[in-house]
């Protein structure tokens, strides 16, 4: 592994995540969200996926990351799991709280996890971008973008969970250039997030570039992330399928970390890992119930972009 600076403003050293005491699919989710089965109910599948993010949260945390874990004892919030989807927080002291698609997921919400941040950390501002809804305005936070927090470049895929004028409102409050794009599966479908298309760490970034159907779009942003100093790791559609672009790196004790499943590396190439091996080593959480609600390990994790009080 390469020599680390110290810390790197992509990397968070802190998350949020939620444990789920009646985990189920969300079906209001369903219609644009490939990713997302049709999966059985019950007190198994409920106490399956409490155990998945307990354990994800102890492995995380014997790693040196500060993981705030909350609960969700309620049946009215089927994807709160993944609450990188409704808020994010950034270098400088600044939170943004998303607009959401779904009625179900506009319960997320949660202002006891704000309330948290501001003793916790250092809160300058908190923009709230969540009174767009009514106008059908949508921009699900770090799942509808995938930001570089080195290089301030927000990447969006286009869909009805990412909109334009949401997009640009944030990006010129939070200092990001947009770059939008459009994607599909080898089903034609378009990818609802951004974020199970690709992950950007500090020396690398995986991207499935063969759902990009802009070719002069895809060679834009690949030009981008290597004048950054990225190394650029092509996944494969079937990669993508398990989740393998679904990751965050994190800043642990003894160095970076790059968190994702057990799905998503057992997909991967050697090859493919010897790269994130040179800055970053993997860390498998092991998710699988959660995943079929459409989402992996990046989407349960909202990583802490604050200074410590």
């Amino acid at each position: 592994m390469r020599s680390q600076p110290r810390y790197s403003v992509q990397a968070p050293h802190a998350v949020v995540m939620v444990r789920p005491h009646h985990f189920t699919v969300n079906d209001e989710t369903a219609s644009d969200n490939s990713f997302q089965a049709h999966a059985d109910r019950g007190e198994d599948f409920e106490a399956a996926a409490y155990q998945e993010i307990t354990q994800a949260a102890e492995t995380l945390e014997s790693h040196g990351i500060d993981v705030h874990l909350f609960e969700d004892t309620g049946r009215q919030t089927p994807d709160s799991v993944f609450p990188n989807n409704w808020f994010s927080t950034h270098p400088g002291g600044h939170v943004a709280i998303y607009p959401m698609k779904a009625l179900s997921r506009r319960r997320e919400r949660r202002y006891d996890v704000i309330e948290m941040l501001k003793t916790r950390y250092r809160v300058q501002e908190v923009i709230d971008y969540s009174g767009l809804e009514p106008d059908g305005l949508f921009l699900e936070g770090t799942g509808a973008m995938v930001l570089d927090h080195i290089d301030r470049v927000a990447y969006a895929v286009r869909s009805d969970r990412t909109d334009p004028i949401a997009l640009e409102r944030f990006s010129t409050d939070f200092n990001f250039e947009p770059m939008v794009f459009d994607a599909r599966d080898q089903n034609g479908v378009p990818i609802y997030h951004s974020n199970v298309l690709m992950c950007i760490a500090t020396d690398f970034a995986m991207i499935g570039l063969d759902m990009m159907s802009n070719p002069a779009r895809r060679q834009e942003i690949v030009t981008r992330l290597e004048h950054s100093g990225r190394e650029v790791i092509a996944l494969t559609n079937g990669q993508i399928a398990q989740f393998a672009g679904n990751a965050l790196e994190l800043q642990g004790q003894n160095g970076r970390i790059l968190a994702l499943s057990t799905t998503a590396l057992s997909s991967l190439h050697q090859e493919q890992i010897a790269v994130i091996e040179e800055s970053a080593k993997p860390v498998a959480l092991h998710i699988p119930t959660i995943e079929k609600a459409g989402g992996s390990v990046r989407c349960t994790l909202a990583g802490i972009h604050l200074a410590k009080r």
